[in-house]
């Protein structure tokens, strides 16, 4: 569904397209091996994959807060739209006072940066405290392949370019009607917020999945940018169990619109909300 706003009690929630991210379809994997791999890749049915980034805002009386802040100009000129989405919103960067980091991604907090100044000057960032510790760590940064390494460069800037703003997170309630829930595996500390309402509540997931139309069929398969793949699948099955056990409405970094997650005979489906 492709609807971008939605009320989840004191919250109005607007959904902030940022790009449409595109990668080969060999960057899916699958915990069942080769086989199985090439099974999803045929699944997929095209050379290219091809997903939404995005990233979210809360307005309510207290003001805006930001659930993760998009890509901003550091991707070019395909991404960075959360801005001028937020701008037709009404929404400058200086009314933004609190954002919710999901983990430590560039797709999810370069946004946060002016070069090297504060984009959002007046706003504190919450971060899950495992994805913090993680990517500040030298001896993370080492063992981790190169390729993957672009989150320890953010934690950086994000550090030299907020300093005391930067908040470190537990699970557990974080701001009024918002709850972090751990969801590891993508990073070590990789979490989603449940923002509570009256009668429906809203998971936004990050990227517990990337691809709706295949992963929630098939839990296991992943991307190989889940930096431990295994604890992502069962983060993965998990989490589809609890939205549809609980009646969630869900949305994450890399899924279009507002969904509901039902069970299927096979796995589990998205269905828009």
């Amino acid at each position: 569904m492709t609807d971008s706003l939605r009320q989840f009690g004191q919250y109005d929630v607007i959904l902030l397209r940022d790009g449409v991210f595109e990668a080969p379809a060999d960057v899916l994997i699958h915990a069942d091996g080769s086989v199985a791999r090439q099974r999803a890749i045929e699944a997929l049915g095209k050379p290219m994959l091809q997903v939404d980034v995005n990233c979210f805002a809360l307005r309510s009386a207290d003001g805006i807060i930001l659930v993760d802040a998009g890509t901003g100009t550091a991707w070019g000129p395909k991404y960075g739209h959360a801005r001028s989405a937020l701008h037709e919103a009404g929404i400058s960067p200086d009314q933004v006072r609190h954002i919710l980091i999901t983990h430590i991604h560039g797709d999810h907090a370069l946004g946060l940066f002016d070069g090297d100044a504060p984009y959002f000057p007046n706003a504190d960032v919450f971060v899950p405290d495992r994805d913090f510790a993680f990517f500040t760590d030298p001896a993370a940064r080492e063992a981790t392949p190169e390729a993957r390494r672009g989150g320890f460069n953010v934690a950086e800037q994000l550090v030299r370019v907020y300093g005391s703003r930067v908040r470190q997170i537990p699970d557990g309630p974080v701001l009024a009607g918002i709850e972090a829930r751990p969801l590891p595996g993508h990073t070590p500390g990789h979490t989603g917020y449940l923002v509570r309402g009256e009668s429906e509540h809203l998971l936004i997931w990050g990227d517990t999945l990337h691809v709706g139309e295949l992963q929630p069929g098939d839990p296991k398969i992943g991307l190989i940018f889940d930096l431990d793949p295994e604890m992502a699948v069962r983060t993965r099955q998990a989490t589809l169990e609890d939205a549809a056990r609980e009646g969630w409405i869900v949305a994450g970094g890399h899924i279009t619109g507002f969904g509901r997650v039902e069970r299927a005979a096979e796995g589990y489906q998205i269905l828009p909300a």
